[in-house]
């Protein structure tokens, strides 16, 4: 499953433009403001508020952005109001997509969105036609020289984790969505910091690409990713981890 996540953990090493930074701001204001709309603007009682202003402290966005947008969700300050849509998709090789985005307009969305998969040799599915093959999950991405394995394995079992994967570099932590929270701080209270942690849409089977398949692939999520209203990709794709790592260094 790893495959969308790793992507995101090599780019991330990369120094990010002011531009990049700005785009990244938006998106996370929008959800913000759909999250105190649905669940209020009280992150003690609404954890996926909790979640995302935790995501902007990390993006160093100012606090005074995080509280207007909270305000803008609950009305208490006028705004654009925006509505979650989820498009289905095949990408270069045949891997399965979901598109997650929040819009003002759902039509230009859907038109654009669909130009840049006609572009980038990816093309609009039915509805349910890749959906069945995700399931949300709490993940966790973690170096191995962080922790030993059975220590890493026997606390997040503990703290209600389903299951754990290893590879040469990484272990992979998967949970229940309502476990999340409290398998990010057993982790995070014996020091070990994940490359990532969220609450995504896991596959039930990957695809493995090489070759052009996958850089085709990975520049359809890269520009699916700037467009301003995507929140999420989720794709099941499995590359190897040197030839994401090439790509990564030439993108």
């Amino acid at each position: 499953m790893s495959g969308h996540s790793k992507w995101k953990t090599n780019k991330g090493k990369k120094s990010i433009a002011d531009a990049k930074k700005g785009a990244a701001y938006t998106k996370i204001i929008k959800e913000i403001t759909v999250i105190a709309r649905e669940g209020g603007g009280n992150p003690d009682t609404n954890p996926r508020l909790r979640a995302v202003m935790q995501k902007a402290k990390e993006a160093n966005m100012p606090s005074d952005n995080v509280k207007m947008a909270i305000k803008r969700g609950t009305g208490e300050l006028p705004g654009v109001v925006y509505e979650t849509a989820m498009y289905e998709a095949y990408g270069p090789g045949g891997v399965a997509m979901m598109i997650e985005v929040l819009t003002d307009n759902k039509n230009r969305t859907s038109a654009e969105i669909r130009n840049i998969m006609s572009k980038k040799n990816g093309n609009f599915a039915g509805a349910g036609a890749v959906s069945w093959m995700f399931t949300m999950k709490g993940y966790f991405l973690i170096e191995k020289s962080q922790a030993k394995e059975d220590e890493l394995m026997n606390l997040v079992l503990d703290a209600g984790a389903e299951d754990m994967k290893v590879d040469d570099k990484n272990y992979e932590i998967f949970c229940a969505p309502q476990n999340f929270e409290k398998v990010k701080q057993a982790i995070e209270d014996k020091g070990i910091k994940p490359q990532d942690a969220e609450v995504t849409m896991i596959p039930s089977s990957t695809i493995k690409l090489t070759g052009s398949d996958a850089k085709q692939l990975l520049s359809l999520i890269d520009s699916l990713e700037d467009h301003d209203d995507v929140q999420q990709v989720y794709a099941n794709f499995d590359i190897p981890d040197e030839i994401m790592e090439k790509i990564a260094a030439e993108s």
